[in-house]
């Protein structure tokens, strides 16, 4: 009687499927990631030396450039009438009630467009808000 041994068959990884995948993450990865944060709109604040107030929960952010245009969360507005700016405030803060308000807006702008600004927050509905500065760094 002959018996036949059986070999066990030899396990082979699969490397080129594995490093196929392993590229495919790193250039996922490396498409979606933001090392660095910076800001889109560039504005030169006015200073002030008063201190920093602490963050809110959910801010709603108005930046007003230097020529006048308007960016709610950073999304450039169409115009820059009242009109404009309140649906967009209104859009942003949807079912949230009590969100803080930043107004943002560079040394140069209009004097009037900051107030548009204030104005729109204020039909909107919202009384908390703020303008931001940057802080003086000599002492005179």
């Amino acid at each position: 009687m002959k018996f036949s041994s059986k070999r066990a068959d030899e396990v082979e990884i699969a490397i080129i499927p594995m490093v196929d995948i392993m590229l495919l993450l790193l250039i996922f990865f490396m498409v979606t990631t933001t090392f660095q944060r910076d800001a889109e709109i560039q504005i030169d604040l006015p200073e002030a030396k008063a201190q920093s107030v602490p963050k809110e929960n959910f801010v709603v952010e108005i930046v007003i450039d230097n020529q006048g245009r308007y960016f709610v969360n950073q999304q450039r507005l169409k115009d820059g009438r009242v009109e404009t700016l309140l649906s967009a405030l209104k859009l942003t803060i949807a079912n949230n009630t009590k969100p803080h308000v930043i107004i943002s807006s560079d040394r140069s702008t209009p004097y009037q467009a900051v107030v548009t600004a204030m104005d729109a927050v204020r039909q909107a509905g919202l009384n908390k808000f703020s303008l931001t500065t940057k802080q003086t760094s000599e002492e005179k």
